[in-house]
Order: C-alpha cells, then sequence, then structure tokens
C-alpha cells in the first residue's frame, strides 16, 4: 500500500473533502466519526492536536482527534458532542455523508517526551476523548513508560464514551482504571464524586509522573492544584484548553487567552503557563 499523498500546505483555508466511513453513537448527544480522505488526504494529526472540521452548508468548528492513525492508513477519528448546529450536523452525519477537514491545528500532549515517566491521565465528560489517543499511545508502547493511571469521570454511567474501552481497559492489568460519577445507580461498579476524589488517594511519584488533564475548567483547576499539592511540578502537568477557535492558524484572534492564540500556541499548554491565566476570571 502506497502513502497517500497529502494536501499541500498553500490550502490551509481550504476544507479538504473527507467521508464518513463509520460512525459510533457514544451517548445521547456524543458520536466518534472514522473519517477517510475522497482525495488528497491531510497530514496525519499527533494526539492533542485539533482539525477544523466543516458541516458543508452550515459551519465550522474546532474538534479535537480522538484517534490516531498509522501512517500510511489515512484515516482520522473525531468524537463529536452536539452542542450547536455545527456540531449537530457533524454529529449526525451517517456513513457516507462528505465533510471538510483543516488541519491539524494546534500544540501537542508530547506523550513521547514522557517516555520512562508514570503517566496520570485525568479526563471530566468529553474530555476523555482528546485524550483517548494519550491512553492508546501509552499502551501501544507500554515497556516505554511507567505506570499509567486513568481517572475518568461524567454525569452518570450512560454519559461514558468509548465505553467497550474502558470496560477493556479496567480488564487490563498494565493500567490503574479509575472511573467515577456524579450520579450513580444500583449496580454501579465504579466510584462517586469528583475526579479529585481518586487523585487524592492516589500514590505518586512526582519527580518521574507527567499528568495529562482535559475536561471543564474547574476541573483541570483543581485536579492540577491536588497533583500540585502531592509535589509535582506544574510544568509536569499539562492541560488543553478550550476557547472559540474559527480560523485555526492564529490570525482571526477569537481564540485568545490572554498573551496566547490557543489555536496556534495551545490548546495544550503546562499548567505553569494555564495557572496564571486560568486565576483571572475575566479571561
Amino acid at each position: 500500500m502506497t502513502e497517500t499523498a497529502r494536501a499541500p500546505h498553500t490550502a490551509t483555508m481550504a476544507p479538504v473533502a473527507y467521508r464518513v466511513r463509520h460512525r459510533v453513537a457514544e451517548n445521547r448527544d456524543s458520536a466518534t466519526l472514522l473519517l477517510t480522505p475522497v482525495g488528497d488526504a491531510l497530514a496525519t494529526p499527533a494526539p492533542g492536536e485539533f482539525m477544523m472540521m466543516y458541516a458543508f452548508g452550515v459551519g465550522e468548528v474546532a474538534i479535537s482527534v480522538s484517534g490516531v492513525a498509522e501512517p500510511p492508513d489515512p484515516t482520522i477519528t473525531h468524537t463529536v458532542r452536539a452542542v450547536g448546529a455545527v456540531s449537530r450536523s457533524l454529529h449526525d452525519a451517517e456513513p457516507g455523508t462528505v465533510i471538510g477537514l483543516r488541519g491539524p491545528f494546534g500544540t501537542r500532549w508530547g506523550v513521547d517526551d514522557a517516555a520512562h515517566r508514570d503517566l496520570v491521565i485525568v479526563a471530566g465528560g468529553v474530555g476523555l476523548a482528546p485524550l483517548r489517543p494519550v491512553v492508546l499511545a501509552a499502551l501501544r508502547d507500554r515497556d516505554r513508560f511507567g505506570r499509567v493511571t486513568l481517572i475518568a469521570g461524567a454525569r452518570s454511567r450512560e454519559d461514558f464514551l468509548f465505553s467497550a474501552e474502558l470496560d477493556d481497559w479496567r480488564h487490563r492489568d498494565d493500567i490503574d482504571v479509575h472511573l467515577t460519577v456524579d450520579v450513580p445507580v444500583q449496580g454501579w461498579p465504579g466510584e462517586v464524586g469528583f475526579v479529585t476524589e481518586p487523585l487524592r488517594r492516589l500514590p505518586l511519584r512526582p519527580g518521574i509522573t507527567t499528568a495529562f488533564l482535559c475536561g471543564p475548567e474547574v476541573m483541570m483547576r483543581n485536579g492540577a492544584t491536588e497533583l500540585i499539592r502531592k509535589g509535582m511540578a506544574s510544568s509536569d502537568i499539562r492541560v488543553s484548553l478550550e476557547r472559540n477557535m474559527q480560523c485555526g492558524v492564529g490570525w482571526c484572534g477569537h481564540c485568545q487567552l490572554g498573551p496566547l492564540l490557543l489555536c496556534r500556541d495551545g490548546p495544550v499548554v503546562g499548567y505553569d503557563v494555564a495557572e496564571p491565566l486560568l486565576r483571572i476570571r475575566e479571561l
């Protein structure tokens, strides 16, 4: 199989046609789309990066990748939560639907930089989608990392993404998985409460641990505060920030957060960068 040609860089602002090959309904408002190029393929995104997804006739929205294929496979995977007109149209796209993609854009989680270290992965709600590639990368090259811990929280059992994978990961002996919900139901086998609860009990080796956090800002602030309390340096904590991204290349300024343009300088940044910005309510 030969490598699929890549679209020229000069087409940065022009959507490239991709077709929905497969769709998985994750929960009541989120769906995972496996996309393949109709013609030329874009560069393979890395964990942490995002694409601008275009629903023809509706509009465009920034969505982080939730699955990264190994070249020469050109498949790009996105998990979309329906919260507005554009994301609803993308969420509802059935196999065969053609959508537009631009990218990849933004910064990466830097999984390779965390080699030989313990990994703590903390996800709140749909924040598990951008972190799924981190988990998959760690499990694919498991011998390159120390202890791997995943803490994922959701409102209820039915709100978790990737339920089948979570169940598989829970039964592995090379990753420690904590699932916690706000609203328990009879028979729920996991924990109850916020993700900070299992974080407080988690034994850490601060000097050789890298943490990855994604979810609501209050969750990331509280989770990072707990990790710092346990002795971690803020520079060893990586968070993914969200603002209104419209161009993807730092031109329009809609995603400004203090001195950062998150489509260019983020979305993934060290908590040493994020913490002073997240303290300012107006930002």
